[in-house]
């Protein structure tokens, strides 16, 4: 080969290495504005939905009634979050939500946190099949049990009381095992031994070792479930009943009559209801991302 063909050789490898490098090039922009297009679709579904209540809460109910959903109110008026904290009894429905949650939060994050410790510290029969059954049981549409949990309900007096939500959530759900499951393979079997040789029993491992331990993940389950909570109507719409016990969930129905429906209200009840999650949401953020993250990769 002489010199020249070489030369003419290199020439056309640089030329076809250029081509692809600039092939790639394309294609990483289509990738990039592809998925830029997508994200601001999606991002519009969630945030004109919000739109329309927060324009709708500040309308009166002619002006709602008569102009389009993404109109600007005339007025910005105030009225509506007034009428709807003093007849709705706002109030009243955000300290039953309050107690609710923090009840009900607190006994669930106990039996998770037990549940999960026990299924992968100790060794026992049947235990890859206890884990097996959580999921089988999310497989089961909760409307097939209403009526069966409806009677023990019934039957424990528990009807037309706080201690009923409270009572049905403290049960150990998929969501939190999961999570307490992938956050103890973070933590070394070797400091629950150290202290068993010290003489601590299991309780003692489990409320000192285990639990400090558990605190990224305990703030996500506390979030999840405090918002799973805060936004369930079926619950306390079925088993309370009595105004005293209305929740944020249930409060809006007030504004709803066989003749019609007082939207406005409903939309400015709406947002007082979002503005605590979203303060929280906005607070904690980095602590439910860290938790969900944490322990999901070994080292």
């Amino acid at each position: 080969m002489t010199l020249i063909e070489s030369q003419k050789k290199i020439l056309q490898q640089k030329a076809g290495f250029n081509t692809f490098v600039k092939y790639n090039g394309y294609q990483r922009v289509l990738a990039d504005t592809f998925k830029y297009i997508v994200l601001c679709f999606a991002a519009l579904i969630v945030i004109l939905p919000i739109l329309v209540i927060f324009f709708g809460a500040f309308k009166t109910g002619v002006e709602f009634n008569s102009t389009g959903a993404f109109d600007l109110p005339q007025s910005w008026s105030i009225k509506n979050f007034i009428t709807v904290w003093q007849k709705g009894n706002m109030g009243l429905a955000f300290r039953n939500t309050v107690i609710m949650i923090v009840l009900a939060s607190a006994g669930s994050i106990m039996t998770g946190t037990m549940a999960s410790y026990a299924l992968h510290r100790f060794r026992f029969k049947g235990k890859s099949f206890i884990k097996h059954l959580f999921l089988w049981i999310v497989l089961i549409p909760g409307t097939t049990a209403q009526v069966a949990r409806f009677q023990i309900v019934n039957a424990l007096h528990l009807y037309n009381t706080m201690a009923c939500p409270v009572v049905l959530a403290m049960g150990t759900d998929i969501m939190a095992i999961y999570i307490y499951l992938q956050f103890l393979d973070s933590i070394p079997s070797s400091l629950d031994e150290s202290a068993i040789v010290d003489g601590a029993g299991y309780f003692r491992v489990y409320f000192q070792i285990i639990m400090p331990l558990l605190k990224p993940a305990t703030v996500t389950v506390l979030i999840i479930k405090s918002i799973g909570m805060y936004n369930d109507f079926y619950t306390p719409f079925l088993y309370m009943p009595k105004k005293s016990l209305a929740v944020v969930s249930t409060i809006l129905y007030k504004f709803k009559g066989p003749y019609g429906s007082q939207w406005e209200l409903i939309c400015a009840g709406i947002v007082l209801a979002i503005i605590p999650t979203l303060i929280i949401f906005l607070i904690l953020q980095k602590q439910i991302y860290n938790g969900l993250v944490s322990g999901a990769v070994k080292q």
